[in-house]
């Protein structure tokens, strides 16, 4: 039973905080590396990262120092004004990739989704005229929660209670290169896609797929665009999950790990993207703000180096080998591994919300994807003895089921 420190935060949450996520019944307080602690003091090996997001894991000293200096000379001033912070996190991001220009700051992902949906329509009318408004999406795709990124969000279950959504939008199937000749046609202002689907299971796009999708756009003279909010900055092994695919897109949307637990978005666009936006298009009161980009920095700076990237990859190639053995004692029970480096799935026979359940008493965050698949997304500083401490928790829940 949660304990009366527990049961306080709880209940205050429960009164004032509108109900839209099932919470577990223990009330996180702190936390340190890849562990978190409750109120309580019970520690959780944390393979979730604040989905994604904690990317440097907890308590990062470098981090801290750079959020009290920050803070300490400036938080915020709107983008009436010039900071330094914003300018140099934008040199590296566009550094970062032949493919890109410009970028555009925003609070959150589902924000750059937005902008990058507003650019690529203004971008079809003002070369192509009235009429090339369609945005192409694909099944199992999730691009946030907001009006725009709901519309191009496959499941039904985020779209309906809020229908109409934006109009104009298509749907195709995943790594199926037969359903694009049909859903890409002269209409078509933008394709979206996520190299690797997060909330859709965790599904990696095929090589044949992404470079036909190039290819169609190139051809109906529509944009696209790469989501790598979740799977992009390191997660997958390369800085940014389109690389091994050797396909650049026109605009990519980056958010959860940008600044390693601070709130940010951003859009990176070619120049032929941004020469049609002016002054006045768009705009953010928060975005880009000097707190968020000091930290982001430096965030961006340790995940882009070689030896980091070098790392992820070592420890992707431990959990590979330690998922497959897992797989091979639970056949019955683990039909599929799905997913690239750091951000991987498990399809299960049951319920994936009874393993994550299940993880919570044995001090073990997942968390799920769709119905019966597991997901796995631990901080890139995880280790392999992390990733043995993890698989013995789950042969524990599985071996219990």
């Amino acid at each position: 039973m949660p304990s009366d420190a527990a049961n306080e935060a709880i209940q205050q949450e429960s009164a004032y905080i509108l109900q839209t996520y099932p919470r577990p019944d223990f009330v996180l307080e702190r936390g340190e590396g890849v562990y978190l602690y409750d109120v309580e003091g019970r520690r959780y090996l944390d393979f979730v990262a604040g989905i994604a997001v904690n990317v440097v894991g907890y308590g990062d000293a470098e981090i801290s120092r750079i959020i009290t200096e920050q803070a300490s000379r400036l938080i915020h001033v709107s983008n009436l004004y010039h900071t330094v912070p914003a300018g140099k996190l934008a040199r590296l991001l566009v550094e970062s990739s032949p493919a890109f220009d410009r970028v555009f700051f925003s609070n959150s992902g589902a924000e750059a989704i937005e902008g990058a949906l507003k650019f690529a329509r203004k971008f079809a009318r003002q070369h192509y005229g009235e009429g090339k408004t369609t945005i192409v999406a694909f099944d199992g795709s999730f691009h946030g929660r907001t009006m725009g990124a709901v519309a191009i969000t496959a499941r039904e279950k985020y779209r309906q209670p809020f229908m109409p959504v934006m109009p104009d939008v298509r749907f195709a199937t995943f790594n199926d290169v037969d359903s694009l000749e049909t859903a890409i046609t002269d209409d078509v202002c933008a394709v979206i896609v996520e190299p690797v689907q997060g909330e859709g299971g965790l599904r990696v796009a095929d090589h044949a797929f992404l470079r036909r999708i190039r290819e169609l756009c190139d051809q109906h003279h529509a944009l696209l665009i790469f989501d790598e909010i979740q799977c992009g900055m390191g997660r997958t092994g390369t800085l940014w999950a389109h690389e091994p695919y050797q396909v650049q897109p026109d605009m990519m949307t980056v958010a959860k790990p940008l600044a390693g637990g601070l709130p940010i978005g951003a859009i990176l666009l070619s120049q032929r993207v941004a020469d049609v936006i002016q002054p006045g298009d768009h705009g953010t009161t928060f975005g880009g703000g000097p707190l968020v980009t000091s930290v982001a920095q430096a965030v961006f700076q340790r995940i882009s180096q070689p030896q980091f990237l070098e790392h992820v990859r070592e420890v992707s190639s431990y959990l590979d080998e330690a998922l497959h053995d897992l797989i091979a004692e639970q056949p019955e029970q683990i039909l599929e591994l799905r997913g690239r480096g750091l951000m991987r799935g498990l399809r299960i026979t049951g319920a994936a919300g009874a393993v994550r359940a299940a993880g919570h008493t044995v001090g073990l965050l997942v968390a799920t994807a769709g119905e019966d698949v597991v997901r796995l997304l631990p901080p890139l500083i995880v280790t392999s003895a992390h990733i043995d401490e993890a698989m013995e928790k789950l042969r524990q829940i599985l071996t219990s089921e």
